[in-house]
């Protein structure tokens, strides 16, 4: 999309047009680096120019944040917090409890935040019941991404079950591709994990376990079926995965190198970033089991309290671009996403957007709809690590049981729960 069709876009929205008096400075904290991620960002930081307003870019790379988290609070502990950082799920209450956290509800009631998000989405951007973040997208985490030339070549189909996962990996080994494309990092192996469990124990099963960190589900017959199937996973990876970051990892199934990869839908912004076309050079599915519950991560920017106006006015600018539609259309047809915002026109979004969005209006409405721990949005951050540590150990280590990893993940959400 070239400037002027944003800047066109953008006087649409009323965004265009500020006097260069009220301009400020908008510094953003983000870790968007990747290709589909990098030309998301572009768009934002466009609509800001586009209101006179200078754009900071405060990047720091690594797939999930865990090393921009640790700048962000040596800059907030010092006085000099930027103007919204890329924070999201039980993280934004936490940083809010801490004082740090602007009132947004004025844009917010401008904009009608509250008629335009789902109950669920908008209750996790509040702080006492005010607006403290500004939601961009909505990821669906439960996806399998698929090469169809690869699953031609292999004789496979497209796997719906778990069983069908797995005679579709075996016969993708046989033919020389490597099943199961994965990076071995902790977020990684959780979101296998998660999606592993949605599917083999439904949504009830799944809030149970993984968002109450109830200990009976925990070591449950369920549990133990999920771990199983998800250490069976491992074996159709190959022996570079561990450390390889995800982009990587879809890489190779872009390739053909590998047939498939459980990634959120941020993975189809690699694709589109190289050309293909969903529903011809790639397929999307639901991960096995899982096709009428929706895996939430919403990415959303979280705003600190500044002390200039006008860097105040620029921040509201941006939190007002954010939920625009034009932005919100543009940013999400670059990152593989889709927009948070309810009742858009989704004309110009490929198939698997689509039926991201019906999914996800429908799980919302059947209580389906559920928040992904692997991405931050579930439980806080203490009990998010201790069991992305103990589903990775069980994944690395072939001598731990099942029963020990039960045991570990019992204790690990017992020691943190708060």
């Amino acid at each position: 999309m070239t400037m002027t069709r944003i800047s066109v876009a953008l006087a649409a929205a009323g965004l265009m047009g500020a006097t260069l008096a009220q301009a400020g400075e908008v510094e953003v904290l983000h870790w968007w680096t990747s290709g589909g991620e990098a030309k998301a960002v572009a768009e934002l930081k466009a609509s800001m120019q586009a209101k006179g307003h200078t754009w900071k870019d405060f990047a720091v790379a690594g797939g999930a944040g865990d090393a921009a988290m640790t700048v962000l609070k040596s800059r907030v502990v010092s006085g000099n917090a930027p103007a919204a950082a890329q924070i999201k799920g039980p993280s934004i209450q936490e940083w809010a409890r801490e004082g740090v956290l602007a009132n947004m509800d004025d844009v917010a009631k401008a904009n009608k935040w509250d008629e335009l998000l789902p109950k669920a989405i908008a209750d996790g951007l509040k702080y006492q019941g005010h607006y403290v973040a500004a939601p961009v997208n909505v990821h669906r985490v439960n996806w399998v991404w698929a090469n169809p030339e690869a699953f031609k070549k292999a004789g496979a189909k497209l796997p719906t079950t778990w069983d069908e996962f797995f005679t579709a990996a075996e016969a993708l080994k046989k033919a020389g591709i490597i099943p199961v494309a994965h990076g071995g990092q902790n977020w990684q192996d959780f979101t296998t994990f998660e999606s592993v469990a949605l599917g083999i124990g439904g949504a009830d099963f799944y809030k149970k376990a993984l968002v109450q960190l109830d200990a009976a589900s925990m070591k449950s017959p369920t549990m133990e079926k999920v771990l199983t199937t998800f250490k069976k996973v491992k074996t159709y990876t190959d022996k570079n995965a561990p450390g390889r970051d995800w982009n990587l990892a879809t890489a190779m199934v872009i390739k053909g190198e590998a047939g498939m990869q459980l990634m959120g839908d941020w993975a189809k912004g690699e694709f589109l970033a190289a050309g293909k076309v969903p529903g011809k050079d790639f397929a999307c599915v639901p991960a096995p089991g899982s096709a009428k519950s929706y895996t939430y991560n919403v990415d959303s920017f979280a705003l600190f309290k500044l002390k200039d106006p006008a860097n105040q006015k620029a921040q509201q600018d941006l939190a007002t671009a954010i939920m625009s539609p034009e932005f919100q259309e543009v940013f999400n047809l670059n990152k593989g996403s889709i927009p948070v915002r309810l009742g858009m026109k989704l004309d110009k979004f490929d198939e698997c957007a689509k039926t991201s969005a019906a999914d996800f209006v429908s799980s919302s409405k059947a209580g389906t709809l559920v928040p992904s721990i692997a991405h931050g949005m579930a439980v806080p951050s203490a009990s998010e690590g201790a069991l992305k540590d103990v589903v990775s150990q069980f994944w690395n280590d072939d001598k731990m049981t099942v029963a020990t990893a039960m045991d570990k993940m019992a204790a690990a959400a017992k020691s943190k729960a708060h």
